[in-house]
């Protein structure tokens, strides 16, 4: 007698479209052929996300592939597997029956598996007389033979995806580290260039990244990362070509000037050009008199507090902290790019940020800091400005008038308040300090 294979499932489930395609995709099996049923459930299992397969699911699936007793799956076999509930799960690692019946679904969704019910809805086999299987109610494994290449293509996908993954997240670690140290490199070395405006360019690159980035994200940031990575290396190996080996600490401010103003950082030939205006500068009786060694951020600090307060915090640590803090002053002052621009070209980024901290220091005395800075930075390129003496003289300015402050009759304080209240400067600065003026 002929039996009927069952397409469509028990009780109240509903066949769906997505069934019937799965049925149709388990006919195209070629004969003869055959998978290694554990080999091709370690393919589904890595390209499950692809597939549409829940842990669960999966969980399920390597049960009902236990009950198949052969090692291979083949096309032309017996491949329905007729476990009840209570075994599948047992070998599911005591899974509820609710959590069964919901991803026996999703494997029945995802075309792993065809429902072939019984006309009760209950899972059996009926055997012959020689012991084979005439008729079999349960799940069909035939899918996987059938899609066994596709699955291999899906993890193959898979796999590539992770591969590139970790090679854009190797490589956004190493240009997030060359980037930094490079900048770094390049304010503790003096060399000329607007670091503070490339430390904000870089912000702005990684701030872009969340904590859970897709591939395309971090390969875009890497190439934005790349293109700064590439600028601060070409200024600096241009920097270093240009120094003098015996060049000693006077001789680090030498300056860069580019022809782009959209860059952030100043050319070789402008160097040249700098260093012939220094050249004739050191000629310059004026100019002998000027202090050769730089400024130390704490003197510096001292002359000029306002310019913490525009820092988080209101500590200033290093160097990069007092250029980032410059770059806020300057739109605070109504300082044009071009001006800063033109004064980080003639003085150094350096000491453009400490004249542009002076001039906020004393800006309710001054009524054009953009025509100000213009003015010393004309003076810079005669070589005829030294941020010292601009330094000095907020210096002097604040020990008079602490003296002046302490010469008035006031309440007695404790000695702690009178130290707090009073500059502190060395011997020798106060020397310095009261020297006459020329």
């Amino acid at each position: 007698m002929q039996t009927h294979t069952p397409t469509t499932p028990f009780g109240r489930r509903t066949m769906s479209l997505g069934m019937m395609a799965s049925q149709a995709v388990a006919k195209t099996a070629p004969e003869g052929a055959q998978v290694q049923k554990w080999k091709v459930f370690h393919t589904i299992r890595e390209a499950r996300d692809l597939i549409g397969a829940t842990d669960r699911a999966l969980a399920i699936l390597n049960a009902l592939l236990s009950f198949h007793p052969e090692s291979e799956l083949s096309g032309d076999g017996e491949l329905i597997v007729w476990p009840s509930n209570e075994q599948l799960m047992a070998r599911a690692n005591g899974m509820p029956a609710t959590t069964l019946r919901r991803h026996l679904a999703v494997l029945v969704d995802c075309g792993l598996i065809i429902r072939r019910d019984s006309p009760n809805g209950k899972r059996f086999a009926r055997k012959g007389r020689g012991g084979q299987v005439d008729q079999a109610y349960g799940f069909d494994l035939a899918p996987i033979v059938a899609r066994a290449e596709e699955f291999e293509e899906l993890a193959d996908a898979v796999r590539a995806e992770k591969n590139a993954f970790r090679l854009a997240k190797e490589r956004l670690t190493l240009l997030r580290r060359d980037v930094v140290k490079l900048i770094e490199t390049g304010i503790e070395e003096n060399v000329p260039g607007n670091w503070g405006r490339v430390q904000q360019t870089y912000q702005a690159i990684v701030g872009r990244l969340p904590r859970s980035a897709p591939r395309q994200l971090i390969e875009d940031i890497c190439c934005d990362l790349h293109s700064l990575y590439t600028e601060i290396l070409e200024v600096l190996e241009s920097f270093a070509k240009t120094q003098n080996p015996d060049a000693n600490e006077s001789h680090s401010g030498r300056h860069i000037q580019n022809s782009n103003p959209d860059s952030i950082f100043e050319s070789e030939e402008g160097s040249r050009k700098e260093d012939e205006a220094g050249d004739n500068a050191a000629e310059n009786d004026n100019l002998q008199s000027l202090p050769k060694r730089e400024l130390p951020l704490g003197i510096v600090l001292d002359a000029c507090p306002d310019v913490k307060d525009l820092v988080q915090g209101g500590e200033i640590r290093h160097w990069r902290d007092f250029l980032a803090a410059a770059e806020v002053a300057r739109p605070l002052l109504g300082v044009s790019p071009s001006a800063w621009r033109e004064a980080c070209e003639a003085m150094g980024e350096v000491q453009a940020a400490i004249t542009l901290a002076a001039i906020l220091q004393r800006s309710d005395q001054i009524n054009s800091a953009g025509g100000y800075l213009r003015s010393l930075t004309d003076k810079a390129r005669e070589g005829k400005f030294s941020t010292w003496p601009m330094v000095m003289a907020l210096l002097r300015a604040k020990l008079d008038a602490s003296r002046s402050s302490a010469e008035k009759p006031t309440e007695p304080q404790s000695d702690g308040n009178k130290a707090r209240g009073r500059l502190e400067v060395s011997d020798a600065l106060l020397r310095s300090l009261e020297r006459p003026r020329r």
